[in-house]
């Protein structure tokens, strides 16, 4: 993949919405006569939250969207199955057709269609759209991944997370789109639980926190209905993980964080409404259809022989949070359970390719709040979780080129990773660019930032870049090195604003670490 040129058609984008639900449908041929019209006669605007599409391979993408014609208030749809023609071509005004078919948007699914198309060619763009009901869709755009052996080229990844509808406009991903990269890698907190607030730069939908599957569905298609968000699903893949937001604050495995108010069921219960509007709204595959309370979300994508990317959960398998440095410590403490740690490790140190990226949710590298002698952490992070932190970074000494790629800080937080970070001596084994959030925290006051943070640079001096500003990482990653851009924008209380590089970085290949350039 490379960062190729927009298409002349590209306009048409920008006014794509962003949304698909339920039942997976497997890609088919189109065969004349196959799809037939709803019995009951459908609303108009039923494709009012858009197209995606996700998880590329080197033969197939997933196609998503959602009927949903009063997308606040549950939608909008009759409560009956309705067939949804889908379509593929090798052109935006589908002139040469490779792909088409049926696919069943299902009620219980909130009418949502996952089309896994395969067959297709690799490293190559695609135009799709939906027909239901006589009503056509926006037009989206996705690509394919090269072919497992392809050794060169390029690839471009976007790296978004924390997107507070109530915080600020998304106004980050008009630049996103403008930078036109090969796929956006969107590591959590997708929407937020929290409840409306009047005084809010845009207002939350409902009472309170959701917390059934209808409340978490109407949460889901406010965030869609964002023009940006929608925009830039419709025009390249989207690869997607969750953090806590999209359940509840803090919470680990069936922990919730106020166990005092959640009983055991009740959690549970949300957990399994969480996952499931999550399922719907998202390009993935049907491997993440949810089972109840549990979602199976870890998974590993190839970019030919140049990147490997492996997407961790690190909440549904983790242990609950400790209180103090020596809880963290403690070495029974887990953030990705046994069978997914040794996933990741297989998968690093069986990997054919030049880089191994590592999709984290909250920031890998050490973060000492305590000015001086001793240590104090974040424990929601892979801080509190130190035992496994620091093998897994030894593991790192024998994995070529691993880069982490984070978010949850709200802030970019761009570092070397040490093997030991209680000794600033030890060997660098990586690099991790934690990303700075879409709109959460809003426009922040930067020199307050600089007031608190600065002084702890020299308790942490692996950090090479810290920032408040609203934004997200571009990554153009080559055989030689990856280049990075810290893209940030003026402003998130209006829906429009400038935009622009406040850092350039790169980690040379076979060179563990960063350095600005």
């Amino acid at each position: 993949m490379t960062g190729a040129a927009p298409q002349p058609d590209r306009r048409r984008l920008l006014t794509a919405g962003a949304a698909v639900l339920g039942a997976a449908a497997s890609a088919q041929l189109w065969l004349p006569g196959t799809a037939r019209a709803a019995a009951t006669p459908l609303p108009d605007g039923v494709f009012t939250l858009g197209v995606a599409s996700g998880d590329p391979l080197p033969d197939g993408v997933v196609l998503w969207t959602r009927l949903a014609p009063d997308p606040l208030n549950g939608g909008g749809m009759p409560d009956t199955t309705v067939p949804v023609e889908w379509e593929l071509a090798e052109d935006g005004r589908f002139g040469r057709t490779v792909r088409r078919g049926t696919a069943q948007a299902r009620p219980e699914f909130g009418h949502s269609v996952h089309v896994d198309v395969r067959g297709l060619r690799p490293d190559r763009r695609y135009w799709y759209r939906f027909r239901a009901g006589g009503q056509l869709s926006p037009t989206g755009r996705t690509r394919t991944a090269p072919h497992p052996h392809r050794r060169g080229g390029a690839l471009r990844v976007a790296l978004a997370s924390c997107q507070n509808w109530q915080h600020g406009y998304f106004t980050p991903y008009a630049d996103m789109l403008a930078q036109d990269p090969d796929v956006v890698l969107f590591v959590g907190d997708y929407i937020y639980e929290s409840t409306p607030s009047a005084t809010a730069v845009r207002r939350h939908e409902g009472t309170g926190e959701p917390y059934t599957l209808a409340e978490y569905r109407n949460r889901y298609a406010q965030y869609r209905t964002d023009p940006g968000l929608a925009a830039m699903h419709a025009n390249a893949p989207w690869v997607v993980t969750f953090d806590d937001h999209e359940v509840d604050n803090d919470y680990a495995g069936e922990v919730p964080q106020d166990p005092g108010k959640q009983s055991h069921d009740a959690f549970t219960a949300r957990l399994a409404a969480a996952y499931r509007a999550y399922y719907e709204h998202m390009p993935v595959r049907a491997t993440a259809v949810p089972d109840g309370p549990h979602i199976q979300m870890y998974r590993r994508l190839d970019f030919g022989r140049l990147a490997r990317l492996n997407v961790l959960d690190t909440r549904q398998f983790r242990s609950d949070q400790a209180t103090s440095p020596a809880g963290a410590e403690d070495p029974s403490l887990t953030m990705l359970g046994a069978a997914q740690k040794q996933w990741l490790l297989d998968g690093l140190h069986g990997s054919p390719a030049r880089w191994n990226l590592v999709a984290s949710q909250i920031m890998m590298a050490e973060t000492d709040l305590l000015p001086g002698d001793g240590k104090l952490w974040y424990y929601d992070a892979w801080d509190g979780y130190q035992a496994e932190r620091n093998a897994l970074l030894r593991e790192f000494a024998g994995v070529r080129n691993p880069v982490v790629l984070s978010g949850d800080r709200h802030l970019t937080m761009i570092s070397d990773l040490r093997e030991d970070f209680a000794d600033p001596g030890s060997a660098v084994v990586g690099a991790e660019f934690v990303g700075t959030s879409v709109s959460s925290n809003g426009d922040q006051d930067q020199a307050a930032f600089h007031a608190q943070w600065d002084p702890l640079k020299a308790d942490n001096p692996h950090w090479k870049v810290i920032d408040a500003h609203r934004g997200y990482h571009l990554f153009d990653i080559g055989r030689s090195h990856l280049d990075a851009q810290v893209r940030i924008v003026d402003t998130v209380l209006t829906p429009r604003s400038g935009a622009r590089t406040l850092a350039r970085l790169r980690v040379e290949s076979d060179e563990p670490g960063v350095r600005t350039v």
